[in-house]
């Protein structure tokens, strides 16, 4: 049975497997008409949310390319008001490198120009990428609050971040989403308290590289108890990762990155899977 998630106050709702549109745009990327393929099979496969963000692509000299990619994508297919876009800002690429600014300066020419690319008149959900160490998240955050207040997007994300910061920005504003790191062998926001905070705050949780990202998918895949798994359910392991996710709360949207249409077609069927207490056990103890 497939569960939409609200999405806060705002009457959106969005399947609970969303696409991460990274792989699409960076060094490894595929052919713009694969691409283009990638994104029809997700929104032809019943998804609906879209994460990207400026700096998914080659170095500085190529911001913009995912945003770019995805409003062409969902302009060709007829789907623009169909789809929540969501973007992020706080870094940047010099010679292919991730660097971290959340300056209020940065945050604001990142989001105008974002704006630009994904030609939209305001953003429903705009992420603060990374906290800057040299800047209090605070400050950050109160940009993009201003850039709220102003119309220019419409909800306020968080990316990278620890419960102590993610309080810290709720005393700025109000907060619809954390985006982490998380995974079956990766479970750090369940042991610090971030997704357990995240439901309680009614913040949607948003675990990126789900199925271990580009470097770590193959840990997955040579997992003998995740292989057991998946040969007992006759499924694939990537199907299981995701499901066992899925089964750790309502509040959770796992956006996996695809790079060919088989990835994300077999991604979005983990919607329907039911794992029974001996697997989330053996799951939960990886």
């Amino acid at each position: 049975m497939t569960v939409h998630i609200p999405l806060g106050n705002s009457g959106k709702q969005v399947m609970p497997i969303g696409l991460g549109a990274m792989p699409l745009s960076l060094g490894t990327r595929p052919d713009e008409a694969t691409a283009m393929e990638v994104i029809r099979a997700f929104i032809e496969g019943g998804g609906n949310f879209i994460d990207t963000a400026n700096v998914y692509c080659i170095d500085d000299n190529d911001i913009g390319h995912n945003e770019k990619l995805v409003h062409k994508a969902l302009l060709k297919l007829g789907k623009l008001d169909d789809v929540i876009v969501a973007t992020k800002g706080g870094l940047t690429r010099p010679n292919g490198r991730w660097n971290t600014n959340a300056s209020p300066a940065w945050l604001r020419e990142s989001c105008e120009k974002s704006l630009n690319d994904l030609n939209m008149e305001s953003i429903f959900l705009y992420q603060l990428h990374a906290p800057d160490p040299n800047i209090p998240v605070t400050e950050s955050v109160g940009e993009l609050a201003r850039l709220r207040e102003e119309g220019k997007i419409q909800h306020i994300g968080l990316s990278n971040v620890n419960t102590r910061e993610i309080m810290a920005a709720m005393t700025v504003a109000p907060i619809l989403s954390v985006q982490n790191r998380c995974n079956v062998l990766e479970k750090k926001s369940f042991k610090t308290g971030v997704t357990d905070l995240c439901e309680k705050e009614g913040i949607i949780f948003i675990p990126h590289s789900p199925v271990g990202g580009h470097y770590d998918h193959k840990k997955l895949t040579d997992s003998r108890p995740l292989k057991t798994i998946a040969h007992k359910h006759k499924l694939s392991v990537y199907q299981i990762v995701l499901a066992w996710l899925l089964h750790k709360g309502s509040h959770i949207l796992p956006i996996p990155g695809a790079s060919k249409v088989s990835s994300i077609t077999d991604s979005l069927q983990a919607i329907n899977i039911k794992l029974d207490t001996d697997d989330m056990r053996v799951l939960d103890q990886l």
